[in-house]
């Protein structure tokens, strides 16, 4: 049985794709491991530009901010799973970047979305 901190992450992501793919994103992946450190949780195509996407997710907002648990060393990994992804990757995308988005659930569900970020 799946814990409610991962039914909650998926709910977050399935939101995530929803909003991305309204806002004129195609979504090519979900989930993308590239070790036990690293996971890119969406990885989309905006015009010419890939996006990797981390997606964090929260109750509400009593303990800080969904955006606020993006770590210096979250960033990182993020960063070495993109590097990875590109030299693995058949298609040369000369554009990309990291985004985030915050989904928090209660007392509505409201969207942050933080396009290219960098630590």
């Amino acid at each position: 049985m799946k814990s409610f901190n991962t039914l909650k992450g998926r709910l977050g992501e399935d939101i995530a794709c929803k909003y991305l793919e309204k806002n004129g994103y195609k979504v090519i992946e979900r989930n993308k491991n590239f070790s036990r450190y690293c996971e890119i949780d969406i990885i989309a195509l905006y015009k010419r530009t890939l996006v990797f996407v981390e997606v964090k997710t929260r109750k509400n907002n009593d303990f800080g901010t969904p955006l606020e648990a993006i770590t210096k060393t979250k960033f990182k990994n993020i960063k070495q799973g993109l590097m990875m992804y590109l030299n693995e990757c058949t298609v040369n995308y000369e554009n990309y970047r990291i985004d985030a988005i915050g989904i928090t659930l209660e007392p509505e569900i409201k969207i942050s979305h933080l396009q290219n970020i960098f630590f």
